[in-house]
């Protein structure tokens, strides 16, 4: 029985994907609330997609049993679609990270044999994928010992290719990103649990070792790190003296944001929220990107062990990505692992129930082998082998 894809929302970040899914033999319908947005973002010599008005009536008609939807919708949406999911027995994808009642549902998508597949994005995405491979690869060397000191860091940034004044252009409605601006964070160093209110409070310099050499940019937490270092199959008896999991900005950016943070810090109630959108109608007026200007994504993900304060083993992988014809660095790389989940649940790769990325290296690799092939390219890096 042939299955059909249902992706749901064509915004800035989903054309590089849709178009990879769309050359492939397996049926895809595309559901968008405006339709001329998104025949535009589509327009593409390559291949012809199937566009519809997003209508939840259309939709309940046509979806059938053992379909996947892809919601690219906002997050607040993305319980909608997988409760959509569950009555009509399809399985569910989304860039999204899994929220405790996304978690909720774990139980009845497995008695349903369906999957419910999120964060395999960018970042929660790409950057699941890479600790995985660094954690898998030092659980085999001859330098594993629980007792070793474990330091884990994982940034990931995206910014113009041309640095601007303002150190930043938004990809995507502002609003997001100054409320990631009042979001607390935690993480773990020296040892023991930091938290910070906002991210101006935990600025670092962070040098990254691209192909290029080496970079320096700011870097601040983001989220509450703490929950991964389970997921990322780090023991309890694993002494873990650094874990973290943050954003990058270019160098610069919090002198050009310091306007910004002194206002966002005395907004609060119904006016502070009013005044929120305005900053950011301004920021979308006055820091987009201009038709066809090249955007730059930066990950670098690595683990560095240390035994009596000497570093033993310290690999890394690293990505340098900038916009090209196939689309902006951040839509490609949100938006092509998104295609490659749907192709895995498709070929019967994911559990039943609620799940992330892929946490098997071979899974992984098969991946990072077709992100490769689609023009991505993704560094590893022994820091200990001259």
């Amino acid at each position: 029985m042939t299955h059909t894809i249902h992706w749901l929302g064509a915004g800035l970040s989903s054309a590089p994907g849709i178009i990879e899914l769309a050359k492939k033999t397996t049926p895809l319908i595309v559901w968008n609330r405006s339709l001329a947005k998104a025949e535009k973002a589509l327009d593409n010599n390559d291949v012809e997609v199937d566009i519809r008005q997003l209508d939840w009536d259309a939709l309940t008609c046509t979806v059938k049993q053992g379909d996947v939807l892809v919601s690219m919708l906002p997050a607040t949406l993305h319980l909608t679609v997988a409760e959509f999911c569950l009555q009509h027995k399809a399985h569910f994808v989304s860039s999204s990270y899994i929220s405790p009642e996304m978690q909720a549902l774990n139980s009845k998508a497995k008695a349903s044999g369906l999957c419910f597949v999120n964060e395999v994005g960018l970042d929660p995405g790409i950057d699941h994928l890479l600790a995985h491979l660094l954690v898998d690869s030092y659980q085999n060397s001859e330098q594993f010992s629980p007792e070793n000191q474990h330091y884990f860091r994982s940034y990931c940034g995206g910014f113009p290719k041309v640095a601007n004044d303002f150190k930043y252009k938004f990809s995507w409605s502002p609003l997001g990103v100054l409320k990631a601006l009042r979001s607390s964070a935690k993480w773990q160093a020296d040892g023991v649990v930091k938290t910070s209110n906002a991210p101006w409070e935990a600025l670092s310099l962070y040098q990254a070792h691209l192909s290029h050499g080496n970079e320096t940019f700011q870097a601040y937490p983001n989220r509450d790190s703490l929950p991964f270092i389970k997921q990322y199959h780090f023991q309890d008896n694993w002494d873990v003296q650094q874990f973290v999991r943050g954003t990058l900005r270019l160098n610069g950016w919090s002198t050009a944001w310091q306007p910004l943070f002194d206002e966002i810090a005395t907004l609060a109630g119904d006016s502070g929220e009013q005044r929120l959108k305005e900053i950011s109608q301004e920021l979308e007026q006055k820091y987009s990107y201009d038709e066809h200007e090249a955007d730059r994504v930066v990950m670098c993900v690595e683990l560095e062990i240390r035994r009596a304060g000497k570093v033993i083993w310290h690999q890394s992988y690293h990505f340098d990505s900038q916009g090209n014809e196939q689309g902006q660095a951040m839509a490609r790389l949100v938006s092509l692992p998104v295609s490659l989940a749907v192709e895995s649940v498709l070929n019967h790769q994911f559990p039943a129930g609620v799940s992330a990325a892929p946490d098997k290296p071979e899974h992984i690799n098969q991946w990072l082998l077709a992100l490769t092939a689609s023009g991505e390219s993704i560094c590893h890096h022994n820091h200990l082998m001259k």
